[in-house]
């Protein structure tokens, strides 16, 4: 993949960012959602690229699965996993971490896993190879305290507040862990366990598979570690999966596993998080904050941009 589609792909968020961004406070999580996709898809069409949805919008509608979107068949050949906005409630009650997101990779490695749960367990680069999803949260927080050369007491747990996470936090508390309880946002959070800033060691729970697989390409490229089991909580999802030639839904995936070798990921605050400031207006403008990065070079670049928008479109 040519190192110059990262930056490309991030104008691509930066569009979904702004648009939604409008909607944000307005208690409209459906409308803002799908203002980010349209939005998302008319900046992808400027993309030098041949590219496939296989994570998207659902399956009808703006960037579905499956959908065909890009410049045309002659440029490079690639499958986008993305998130027009990830964390549609939170921008439109005025919530952290709302974030528009693209993962791209070559053809055929990204999963193309349908809408289910995810067992996850993510960690910044000093965890990866330490930590186990096999493992209880007492001694993955054990190995990673040791690995960091820090008390267990001096690490932070983010856990969705889920009432299946009751007895994991119960434990995490117990271990002597600090724990910090999030409404949303737990792909923001994974990601941000390896920005050493972040005040987040470990990200551990059930949450939505897809984001799984996202949060798993940022990792890769930022040299953490992603492991996850597919934990499905109906029946129909397990025959989703299964439909989706997912057959062992006990396996233990690493990131390689769910993105491949070589992937780039780009992503725009909506609102301000863990990982992203989020979008500020200004008299004839805004200013927005991204990350755009690749695994196989580890190159990362956050980027703070100013959106004149008497000299370009405002998506």
């Amino acid at each position: 993949m040519d190192r110059n589609l990262a930056l490309e792909v991030v104008r691509v968020t930066e569009a979904a960012a702004l648009e939604s961004a409008r909607l944000m406070g307005r208690g409209e999580a459906a409308a803002v959602d799908a203002a980010a996709a349209r939005a998302m898809q008319q900046a992808f069409e400027a993309i030098h690229a041949e590219a496939v949805v296989v994570i998207g919008e659902g399956d009808e509608g703006d960037l579905h699965v499956g959908q065909h979107i890009g410049a045309g068949s002659e440029a490079v050949s690639i499958d986008v996993a993305l998130d027009a906005l990830e964390g549609a409630t939170a921008c439109a009650t005025g919530g952290a971490n709302a974030m528009s997101l693209i993962l791209i990779g070559e053809r055929g490695r990204i999963l193309a896993c349908p809408e289910t749960y995810m067992e996850k367990l993510a960690v910044g680069p000093q965890g990866r190879g330490i930590v186990d999803i096999d493992q209880s949260p007492t001694d993955n927080l054990k190995a990673l305290a040791d690995a960091k050369g820090v008390y267990v007491e001096d690490l932070t747990a983010v856990i969705l507040d889920r009432p299946r996470h009751s007895r994991l936090i119960a434990e995490v508390r117990r271990a002597g862990a600090r724990v910090q309880i999030i409404a949303d946002g737990d792909l923001a959070a994974a990601i941000a366990t390896a920005r050493p800033d972040s005040g987040i060691d470990l990200v551990i729970g059930i949450g939505g598979a897809q984001q799984g697989v996202l949060a798993a390409g940022a990792l890769e490229c930022l040299g953490g570690e992603f492991q996850g089991r597919f934990k499905p909580m109906t029946s129909d999802e397990v025959a989703n999966l299964t439909a989706a030639g997912i057959e062992d839904q006990t396996r233990r995936y690493r990131a390689p596993d769910l993105i491949g070798d070589k992937v780039m990921f780009a992503a725009t605050g909506v609102t301000s998080g863990h990982l992203l400031k989020g979008v500020r207006f200004q008299r004839g403008g805004a200013t927005t904050n991204s990350v755009v990065m690749r695994s196989h070079t580890r190159t990362v670049r956050w980027i703070e941009a100013y959106h004149h928008f008497d000299f370009k479109p405002e998506y």
